[in-house]
């Protein structure tokens, strides 16, 4: 029998029909316990997560299969009550590090290698609608269809508690200070020796990354900092990954990695940059000269490459978008869909491991580009640039790339930021670029835009 099962029992899931909440609330009235957040880029849907009914860890080289197999067996004989549509359903929130042998620092002291949690309660907001779920578990010989009034009213009363909670201003985050721990000379060197790797025919890609640390004067208060991302990145994923109360992994990525619906898979390759222009004008030229970058082009090539062969053995039907702009608040980027069918149902964590890392975040070859990041960048990239989504009972469900995002420790905060080097990458041009991916970042916290 599972650990989890001795511990825990069987999983018990209820859910209501609710309106009036808003994700933003319900996070506010879950402060100082464990808390999720999950909005589609495209609109489609959000999720909100309170508390903390189950964990799932794991470690090493098969940490997708082992987060797969524990998934599998809490959901294997869980009892769903309620009418509701499968998105309000119990999920798990979660995510992986960058790197299998990922070891906690100073930055990423909680995290583990695989890490999900089954809220206790969760919010789902689509079309409108709003479903409230509570997650909870009962030993495996009781019967679950006697419990359906008890946890109707435990909803109910949730329901009026969240209604009756008047959330008091939150202060505005304030920076005391603003550091860069790599300065332009170590950049320059770190990029001088992956260009002498590619020129030696070592890889033909490697993506760097920098780190800005922000120290504020009080803890950091994170859903003003969710608000402004959703002003000013909508049609980017945000999410708030908080499972311990002020340590929190979050942000607004651009970049899906898979999603899976039955077998129908969505993905997409993302590589190659330039800043939006001051004027309609500006912007058409820099988002036609970035259309036809020799140097942006072929970055983005080796990332669709890559991914079409990984993807090639899973998938029939393996279809490749057109190359398009996918234009953001402060940036743009060439932006290739990818969409398929899967060859059984082995869910979507497979297919995780044979994405990460893409050379839009790592590099190619992957097993010479991973080693020599670890060697040049000083600072350790914990989930930075890794898969960070939600997983349901069928192992379906969604993932992005967490880039554009930070990780918080009651009042400081490290962002990170990373380029694609390439033969004829200039370390003063990928500075910029790192430049201008902080922003999103920092401003959102009220940074200083420091360089």
């Amino acid at each position: 029998m599972p650990a989890y099962r001795q511990r825990y029992g069987r999983l018990l899931s209820c859910t209501v029909a609710c309106e009036g909440l808003s994700p933003e609330g319900f996070l506010a009235a879950a402060a100082g316990d464990a808390r999720f957040y999950w909005a589609s880029g495209d609109g489609s849907s959000t999720f909100a997560g309170a508390g903390c009914a189950l964990e799932l860890q794991a470690w090493g080289t098969a940490r997708y299969t082992t987060i797969a197999e524990d998934a599998r067996e809490l959901f294997a004989d869980a009892a769903l009550l309620g009418d509701a549509p499968p998105l309000a359903r119990p999920r798990l929130f979660g995510g992986f590090a960058f790197r299998a042998d990922f070891e906690p620092d100073h930055i990423w002291s909680i995290y583990s290698p695989a890490w999900f949690l089954l809220p206790h309660y969760q919010l789902l907001c689509q079309d409108k609608q709003q479903w409230l779920t509570i997650n909870t578990h009962i030993p495996p010989e009781e019967a679950a269809a006697p419990l359906l009034s008890e946890m109707q009213a435990a909803l109910r009363a949730k329901i009026a508690q969240l209604h009756a909670v008047n959330a008091a201003p939150m202060p505005a985050n304030t920076v005391r200070s603003t550091r860069y721990p790599m300065s332009a000379g170590q950049w320059q060197r770190m990029l001088q020796a992956a260009r002498e790797a590619i020129h030696k025919g070592r890889l033909r890609k490697i993506v760097l990354a920098r780190a800005a640390e922000l120290r504020f004067t009080r803890r950091v208060e994170l859903l003003p900092v969710l608000r402004d991302l959703a002003a000013h990145y909508a049609n980017c994923t945000r999410f708030l990954f908080e499972p311990r109360p002020h340590q929190a992994f979050y942000g607004a990525t651009p970049e899906l990695l898979a999603a899976l619906q039955g077998r129908q898979l969505q993905s997409m390759a993302l590589a190659g940059s330039a800043a939006r222009g001051i004027n309609s004008a500006d912007d058409a030229r820099l988002g036609a000269a970035l259309l036809c970058d020799p140097k942006e082009l072929a970055e983005h090539d080796i990332v669709v490459e890559k991914m079409r062969q990984r993807l090639l053995p899973m998938t029939r039907k393996l279809e490749l978008g057109q190359r398009r702009l996918l234009q953001l608040h402060n940036i743009q980027h060439l932006h290739s869909p990818i969409s398929g069918e899967l060859h059984g149902t082995p869910g979507i964590l497979p297919v995780l491991a044979a994405l990460h890392p893409t050379p839009a975040l790592g590099g190619a070859p992957r097993a010479q580009a991973l080693p020599l990041i670890r060697e040049l960048e000083p600072i350790p990239r914990g989930w930075y640039g890794a898969p960070i989504g939600w997983l349901d009972a069928e192992l379906q469900g969604e993932f992005a790339v967490a880039i554009r995002s930070a990780v918080a420790q009651e009042d400081r905060v490290w962002v990170y930021a990373g380029a694609g080097i390439v033969a004829d990458s200039q370390p003063e041009q990928e500075w910029q670029e790192t430049a201008l991916k902080f922003r999103p970042m920092l401003a959102a916290h009220a940074a200083p835009l420091c360089t």
